[in-house]
């Protein structure tokens, strides 16, 4: 690890080890907002393609565009590319492994997960490097990938045993001698634990990478920095002040959930415990009252706001603001409703047509409008799906409503500058100018830009379309403002 420790300090970091937590990433230097504290290109990385994806996405650059302007690998028909240079850039790796998946009968090729198409990848760069076929260096070799915890001590035997049989899969797949089977159930256990979903500009997910050395940086559900990717190209930049000897800090999960609810996605996915500052609230008054907002009861009374404990005799709920108790029963029948409607719209009727959809949902946020706090994450997500119903659709004022309905939540459940809320007024900023709100589009443009050039940089398409737009909208306004004068 001492190639990775003087690596790093070229970046102005450190690698350490702290107790509880194991190796861990500093900065040796004051970061701050917007700064780009590392970067590092996949050491394997596959796009989301399956046989049933209904776009394609380049092996390259994971760009999607029409299917038939990406040339399909004529061999293996798995790969596909948006041009030569793609194509040129992924030819030593896919070389070998369009040799090895041609042969192999067309429909169980066709059956391959991208997990499986990963670990392929996975060892078929390790052999192109310890061929020096490609180059090995301090930040991108497979070292890094034998450090990383796999945590085999810790998952269920039924994950083993998966672990066990997707690992003789790419045995029987590579057919190479004296390969260690266990090594490869180790590493499937590394991907659950240390693999990133890799995003678009928009957070929607695109493909799957490993990037060992920014796997090193820890969670927090109070974090400093932000991954973000351009491309298959991974990103971590700093959104507060990080002084030099801070630790560098991201989320793994979304934290716009309870404590409870965090610290389970976090032991079942990565087999840890939070401690962070935020979690190490829990049970505290405050803790329980952000719980109760966010999933659990609202008071009865409308002019009361208050949130909702379970009564002492387990009865039913109450009121931690008035007193008044709401019925565990009525409870019982609301959540009920709610759960036979999702199952509803849960349905492959309901998922193809949005009007369905639209109209299922509806009928949930009302019940959940009865039940739930207004700033209940629940209501937040049934408000979010029929946003993305009315964007398909195309009824814009509608989806204008409901875009401005989210904003409150977004502004309370996360930090001043992440790129969800940064999105979310990018979205109904595109809204109010399509439907001639030019002043208020301007402000919303403008949040969005204050947010996302901090947390995106500013040289991404994306972000350059977003800061057009906003020029855009501004002319418009100055010269709507002009012509009332």
């Amino acid at each position: 690890m001492e190639d990775l420790q003087s690596g790093l300090q070229n970046r102005k970091l450190s690698l350490s080890t702290l107790p509880e937590k194991g190796r861990s990433l500093l900065a040796t230097r004051d970061f701050y907002p917007g700064e780009v504290i590392i970067s590092q290109e996949p050491y394997v990385c596959v796009p989301n393609n399956s046989s049933v994806s209904p776009q394609k996405r380049c092996d390259g650059c994971f760009t999607t565009i029409n299917n038939n302007v990406l040339s399909r690998c004529s061999r293996c028909q798995l790969a596909f590319y948006c041009g030569t240079a793609c194509q040129r850039s992924e030819w030593k790796l896919h070389r070998l492994e369009c040799e090895v998946l041609s042969s192999l009968h067309k429909y169980k090729r066709k059956s391959l997960t991208p997990s499986i198409r990963l670990m392929l990848r996975l060892y078929l760069r390790r052999k192109l490097q310890n061929d020096k076929i490609i180059p090995s260096t301090a930040m991108d070799n497979y070292n890094l990938v034998e450090a990383l915890v796999a945590h085999m001590s810790d998952i269920t035997e039924e994950q083993l045993v998966l672990y066990a049989q997707m690992a003789n899969l790419v045995n029987s797949i590579l057919e190479w001698p004296g390969i260690n089977i266990k090594e490869i159930a180790e590493n499937f256990s590394k991907f659950a634990c240390n693999a990133h979903t890799i995003c678009d500009s928009e957070l929607r997910p695109v493909g799957t990478g490993l990037y060992p050395v920014i796997s090193i940086i820890n969670h927090s559900c109070l974090p400093n920095s932000v991954l973000v990717f351009e491309g298959s190209s991974a990103l971590v930049r700093a959104v507060q002040h990080i002084p030099s000897g801070t630790e560098v800090l991201i989320s793994y999960i979304e934290t716009a959930e309870s404590t409870m609810t965090r610290q389970k996605a976090l032991k079942e996915q990565y087999l840890f415990t939070c401690t962070c500052p935020r979690c190490s609230k829990v049970g505290q008054y405050d803790d329980i009252q952000e719980s109760a907002i966010l999933e659990g009861y609202k008071c009865k009374s409308e002019k009361c706001g208050g949130f909702l404990l379970r009564t002492t005799d387990g009865k039913g709920f109450q009121c931690q603001g008035c007193g008044l108790i709401r019925d565990k029963e009525e409870i019982k029948r609301i959540t009920t409703e709610i759960k036979l409607l999702s199952e509803d719209a849960s349905k492959p009727s309901a998922t193809c047509n949005y009007q369905e959809a639209i109209s299922i949902y509806k009928r949930i946020e009302k019940l959940q409008t009865e039940l739930f706090h207004p700033l209940s994450i629940n209501l937040m997500h049934t408000r979010e799906k029929i946003l993305k119903s009315l964007m398909e659709l195309e009824h814009w004022t509608e989806a204008l409503a409901y875009c401005k309905l989210t904003i409150p939540f977004y502004q309370r459940v996360y930090p001043a500058v992440h790129p969800l809320p940064g999105l979310q007024y990018y979205t109904c900023g595109k809204l109010e100018w399509y439907l001639g709100d030019t002043e208020e589009a301007v402000k919303s443009l403008t949040k969005a830009v204050d947010i996302l050039r901090i947390t995106h940089g500013t040289n991404t398409p994306f972000m350059k379309d977003l800061l057009m737009k906003l020029e855009e909208a501004r002319t418009e306004a100055s010269y709507k403002f002009s012509s009332k004068e």
